[in-house]
């Protein structure tokens, strides 16, 4: 009997180290996706962009292998305390990152729209967020390896960073707009990309949160640092 429940104890923890590995696996196919998105927008890669829009297939495969491992560990396991945590943490995870990926294939693909306009606005902007975004998300990926509530708070607190580029950024490229009408098309492809990765942003955040709960057992409940303002953005016709 003894050696029976070891067996199914065993079992157990395998089954746990499986799913921490399917998302942390998971987490580094998106990373890859969005340093391809990124590395398309600012270098005009086109092989790249290919490869960040292909790669999303792949992303919403793991998501609903995830899935199904989660539903048959709740249903044959019946986990409870931390470790009923951990499941639904991964759960959540997993559609924070696979929505990570939708937003790097959008980039990817208004990258290739980009190609035919001779423009380079806002490219410095971009570069820096992008950085930021994907700094978020390699730390954001590396707790949820380690398990690691401190380096998900940094990355809670390093979202409001990426937020106050994209209000200038939104800011800019508006302005171009309104300087000629010949921008308006272009500066609305990178507006999308902008938001784009403001987004990945605030769902590296969402992990962040999910991940410190896991580990901690307490939720945040502080209001999330926030900084898009675009809403709220006044732009001033020119000549006024």
């Amino acid at each position: 009997m003894t050696q029976t429940k070891d067996h199914i104890v065993k079992s157990y923890q395998q089954d746990l180290k499986r799913l921490h590995d399917l998302v942390t696996e998971m987490g580094g196919m998106v990373e890859r996706q969005v340093a391809l998105a990124c590395n398309a927008i600012l270098q005009r890669d086109r092989a790249d962009a290919t490869r960040a829009m292909e790669a999303d297939a792949k992303v919403d495969a793991r998501e609903h292998e995830i899935e199904q491992f989660v539903i048959q560990l709740l249903a044959l396991r019946q986990p409870v305390a931390g470790d009923l945590r951990h499941i639904v943490a991964s759960l959540k995870a997993t559609g924070d990152l696979e929505r990570i990926g939708d937003y790097a294939a959008n980039v990817a693909k208004r990258s290739l729209v980009l190609e035919q306009f001779n423009m380079r606005y806002a490219a410095t902007g971009l570069a820096h967020m992008a950085g930021l975004v994907q700094d978020n998300l390699k730390r954001i990926i590396d707790a949820i390896s380690a398990d690691d509530a401190e380096k998900a708070m940094q990355v809670w607190r390093s979202d409001e960073a990426i937020d106050e580029i994209y209000n200038a950024l939104f800011r800019e490229l508006v302005t171009y707009m309104m300087e000629d009408p010949r921008n308006i098309t272009p500066c609305t492809h990178l507006l999308f990309i902008a938001k784009n990765l403001e987004r990945i942003g605030d769902h590296a955040t969402n992990i962040a949160e999910t991940v410190y709960y896991a580990v901690t057992g307490i939720p945040l409940t502080e209001a999330r640092p926030k900084g898009d303002l675009s809403a709220f953005a006044v732009i001033k016709p020119q000549g006024n």
